[in-house]
């Protein structure tokens, strides 16, 4: 093992809660280093962008705060700290001006998560930020120092605080591999298992139905589970179900299942028709029609809507009185096994428990040691609250770090 060069503040992982963290610090002009496994840095911001980039939600901060659910208490102080107006003073200061998109949430204008991320990596570049690149983290020596694998070999460097921002498990491609839990846990800091999140499930389709309608949309749904009910589209896969109606219970429906039974989650393929109305529909005669060609015309159903009312009523479909028929279009019963494997997911649920870190992110088990970004336990719903919240716990880790060194 050879000693690497000294700094004073190194943070770990090259995502956006560790470069937030970087910037506070460099702003303050501590001397930081960021190391990251990956060849560039933030590939997962940037997979995220190529649709669109969300940056953060327009809604008022009590609204926003409460979408963190029973986490709310701990990120608080982060979302205080660095809040969606700062989010997006933030990115109008690297020259992509946001806007707010019908459903309230913000984009740059520029819809693209690259130039922002040019502009700033030149911007930390600027203000002194060193970049490590192709660096996966080992770990403390038992000399207190930070190791890493390189292509030169294992390197051992000393700082004088560091932020650890090494993501979950979602994307492992991307970089976040979730190979810090074990580093931590000898550590002794306490970790919750890491789960996906925003994720989709697994569905028992028979052979027929996932061959023909794999990839198929299912638009203008609404989905319930529990006392929970979300509009939108979901998608179907060769092995179940996702999309955005899906993640928006994501949550709930993995501790269904980790409670120890599979989850049914129901489906309104008519959200905007009454019961009596759709059944009224359904009671015109059928004439020769088949009743796929009937259930397309009187229902407005699309061929996968209609094989998802096959699937689930199977030979009983074409018998059904128009009421009973109505009722299955209106509460489709879906039973879900599992959650989708957690590389699939948007982002995963777990880590770092709170109870292990202090108000401004610091390890109790390793001090002048923070953390940041979703290595937290914390989840959040698609619509800017991930980056939001990512961008928040880096921006207080940071400030953190210049706190505890200014103490000692």
């Amino acid at each position: 093992m050879t000693d690497g060069p000294s700094c004073s503040i190194a943070v770990v992982g090259g995502g956006p809660a560790g470069l937030m963290a970087a910037e506070v610090l460099a702003a303050s002009g501590a001397d930081v280093t960021v190391y990251d496994r990956m060849p560039t840095l933030a590939r997962k911001l940037l997979m995220a962008g190529r649709g669109g980039l969300n940056l953060t939600h327009s809604e008022d901060f009590a609204r926003l705060a409460a979408r963190y659910g029973d986490r709310e208490k701990f990120l608080r102080l982060a979302l205080e700290t660095f809040p969606p107006a700062a989010a997006r003073a933030w990115c109008k200061g690297l020259g992509q001006p946001t806007f707010v998109g019908s459903s309230g949430r913000v984009f740059p204008k520029s819809m693209k998560a690259s130039p922002l991320l040019r502009a700033w990596l030149g911007r930390l570049a600027q203000a002194g930020v060193i970049f490590r690149t192709r660096q996966r983290w080992l770990g403390w020596d038992d000399a207190g120092r930070l190791t890493f694998d390189t292509p030169e070999g294992e390197t051992a460097i000393t700082a004088d605080a560091v932020i650890l921002a090494l993501g979950g498990a979602s994307w492992p491609r991307l970089g976040s591999t979730g190979d810090w839990v074990p580093l931590l846990g000898a550590a002794g800091v306490g970790i919750a298992p890491l789960v996906p999140a925003n994720c989709g499930f697994i569905v028992e389709w028979t052979e027929e139905f996932a061959r023909r309608f794999q990839g198929q949309p299912l638009k203008r749904i609404a989905l319930s589970f529990a006392d929970r009910s979300v509009r939108g589209e979901a998608l179907v896969t060769a092995r179940g179900l996702e999309g955005g109606a899906v993640y928006a219970l994501s949550g709930a429906l993995r501790d269904a299942i980790a409670a120890g039974a599979p989850a049914e989650l129901s489906v309104d393929l008519r959200p905007d028709v009454s019961l009596a109305d759709l059944a009224a529909r359904l009671a015109k005669p059928r004439g020769k029609q088949s009743l796929s060609t009937f259930l397309r015309k009187v229902a407005s159903l699309s061929p996968v809507e209609i094989g998802l009312l096959h699937e689930s009523a199977h030979a009983q479909l074409a018998q059904m009185n128009p009421m009973a028929l109505a009722g299955l279009i209106k509460a489709v019963p879906l039973r879900l096994m599992a959650p989708a494997p957690i590389e699939t997911a948007i982002s995963t649920a777990g880590g770092v428990a709170w109870d292990a870190v202090d108000e401004h992110l610091m390890l109790h088990a390793r001090p002048g040691a923070f953390v940041a970004g979703e290595m937290l336990d914390w989840e959040a719903p698609t619509g800017g609250y991930l980056l939001q919240a990512c961008l928040a716990t880096g921006a207080l880790a940071g400030r953190g770090a210049l706190q505890w060194l200014a103490r000692r």
